[in-house]
């Protein structure tokens, strides 16, 4: 009754909602915030949850969880995207995608002063201080710092540099001033004034307009040489090639692109997170680079975080940028802004080198979340398999078989199975072919892979999420036989080697198709183990039971040696070499004397020459 009551509710407000832009956030019974979202079309968007059945997931669930609607109209389709914005950081809804921003870069400060200070922060205090950055690339930034102190006597004290206390002569200078990296504000040796022009020239550095600034210096220097002030203007020249070389080094493009933000986004593997790179481009070089990760909520698609993520950046960074740089169609507006997708040239190179950086973030944080989790790199390789073989479920238990026999002597099949990635040796098997007579290594894999399942099946074992054959297209099809035969469906696989006897490539389907392996990367290395572990299992089960028989066949034809006997020899003298080596006390020891007789009297007559005929 009280849910009908709720749904009551909920279609009134719904069908009283206007049809303009604005913002609209779902409430719990507990009158708390859980989702907020903007639209274009009020009316029409929220009615969109309410009008049809949602699949089972977490829009069902939000769903089923909002107790109240509240709504703010306002002008612009931008507003809206600026609300949303504000709303989400401010009140973290439940189901709306989180802003993971736990790195903080470090800026450039200048600090709000008599005589204004330049250091690297990472801190932002609003009192009227101007922060620059921040620096993803630390080297840009301390490169940035050195020129700044090469160009221009800066203090670096602490000092409390006011005017009454520089008149009243409380302080000294220091060793700065000594080696000429400070021109002595603090004793009066420079005026506020002459300070004050050097912080501008440094802002518009720090601004990227470093072209501003060189230009003015090439005027001084002018100006200076025609007033025959060579030594001045050697000094002004010297500051010049100073920001020329800075300029030629950070500038990525040409410096007619002035004033421009560039986005990219990646999403991670899982489908979890998505991470968003942003660079702010000033006459070709780039003043500002951050990225930043999102993490999803409701399954929202790569347009939705990206619209998100250029609000969020553009009103962080007090962006004023008429042109953004995206890799795709974004289904926003923004007053005098322009989205463009380059195809080719400079915008292209920018947002090439935008999508690098977005995806060495997400490399580094995919290393650092298996550092603290070593399990999930584990889940993170069986999901790629799971989605290269398209199984219904992660294939937590891999069993992979082999067959070993030399010239049809002694076959051996062997079964090697990995849970969660691992090998889990205890669960290895080794087969006897037991109803094969030569070398066939299909009817082998067949005679094994039955007697394997048809036990499991009995004794109601676990069975595989994937089997691999160690071999091509026929070993497959052997296989499948014996599913087929036996009802059950396993997905098989098949891994192939080359002519160098390392794995080539991945077959699976029927009939087999090949999957493409890059070389050197985890996936392909998991692969590798398992086939080269179920190789080395088999032949070494192999080579023990040609031993054994090659063994058993000399001791075999001495007359009055029995199982016991030779099991007993083997163990104290563990090769024939060693018992026909072996003197009659020692012999005598462990079968007794008349057994030590015979086993000498037969290897003394086998060392004979056979007389010719």
């Amino acid at each position: 009754m009280e849910e009908l009551r709720t749904n009551d509710y909920l279609k009134g407000i719904v069908s009283n909602l206007p049809e303009s832009p604005g913002i609209y956030q779902y409430l719990n019974t507990e009158g708390t915030i859980i989702y907020v979202g903007k639209a274009k079309n009020l009316k029409r968007r929220v009615s969109s949850y309410f009008n049809r059945e949602h699949e089972p997931g977490k829009t069902r669930v939000l769903v089923s969880k909002i107790a109240d609607i509240r709504y703010i109209v306002v002008n612009t389709e931008e507003d809206a995207l600026l609300l949303e914005n504000n709303l989400i950081k401010k009140y973290k809804p439940r189901y709306n995608v989180l802003l993971k921003d736990d790195k903080t870069y470090p800026s450039i400060c200048v600090q709000n002063e008599y005589f204004p200070r330049v250091f690297k922060t990472r801190k932002i205090i609003r009192n009227g201080s101007s922060y620059y950055g921040p620096y993803s690339h630390i080297p840009s930034m301390y490169a940035l710092l050195d020129l700044i102190k090469h160009l221009y006597p800066l203090r670096t004290c602490n000092l409390n540099l006011s005017p009454e206390n520089i008149r009243a002569g409380k302080f000294n200078v220091c060793l700065e001033y000594h080696i000429k990296n400070c021109a002595g504000p603090c004793i009066g040796k420079q005026s506020q004034e002459d300070y004050l022009k050097n912080i501008a020239e440094i802002k518009e550095i720090l601004k990227g307009n470093t072209q501003e600034v060189e230009r003015m210096l090439f005027q001084q220097m002018q100006e200076l040489a025609a007033e025959m002030k060579f030594e001045e203007a050697q000094k002004i020249k010297e500051k010049y090639l100073l920001i020329e070389n800075y300029r030629s080094k950070s500038e990525v493009v040409s410096n007619v692109l002035h004033n421009i933000d560039v986005f990219s986004i990646e999403e991670d593997n899982d489908e979890r997170s998505a991470f968003i790179n942003y660079l702010h481009i000033t006459n070709g070089a780039i003043n500002q680079a951050f990225t930043f990760e999102y993490k999803k909520r409701l399954n929202e698609s790569k347009e939705e975080l990206l619209s998100l993520g250029i609000i969020e950046m553009r009103e962080r960074y007090k962006s004023l940028s008429r042109e953004i740089i995206v890799p795709f169609e974004v289904d926003m507006e923004l007053k005098d802004v322009v989205f463009t997708i380059p195809q080719r040239g400079d915008k292209k190179k920018l947002l090439e080198l935008s999508i690098l950086n977005v995806k060495q973030y997400k490399a580094d944080r995919l290393k650092q979340s298996e550092k603290l989790n070593p399990e999930q790199r584990t889940v993170r390789l069986l999901k790629e398999i799971q989605q290269e073989l398209h199984l219904d479920r992660l294939p937590m238990q891999i069993e992979c078989f082999d067959n070993s026999n030399i010239q049809g002597s002694d076959p051996v099949a062997a079964c090697v199975v990995f849970l969660k990635g691992k090998p889990s040796k205890k669960d290895y098997r080794k087969y006897n072919i037991k109803t094969v007579e030569g070398p066939d290594d299909y009817a082998s894999m067949k005679e094994v892979v039955k007697r394997r399942y048809q036990r499991a099946v009995e004794e109601k074992l676990p069975l595989p999420d994937l089997l691999i054959t160690d071999g091509g297209k026929g070993q497959m099809s052997a296989v499948k036989e014996v599913m087929d035969e036996l009802k059950l469906d396993i997905p098989i696989a098949g891994l192939a080697k080359d002519g160098k006897h390392r794995t080539s490539e991945l077959l699976y389907g029927f009939p087999p198709q090949t999957i493409g392996l890059k070389q050197n990367t985890p996936l392909f290395r998991l692969l590798t183990h398992i086939q080269d572990e179920v190789h080395r299992f088999a032949i070494t089960f192999h080579r023990d039971k040609r031993s054994k028989r090659q063994i058993a066949s000399a001791l075999d034809e001495i007359k009055g040696i029995g199982e016991k006997t030779k099991a007993a020899l083997l163990k104290e003298f563990k090769s024939v070499k060693r018992i026909k080596e072996a003197s009659s006390e020692a012999l005598g020891k462990v079968v007794g004397e008349a057994k030590a007789k015979l086993i000498q009297e037969y290897f003394t007559e086998s060392e004979k020459p056979k007389a010719e005929n």
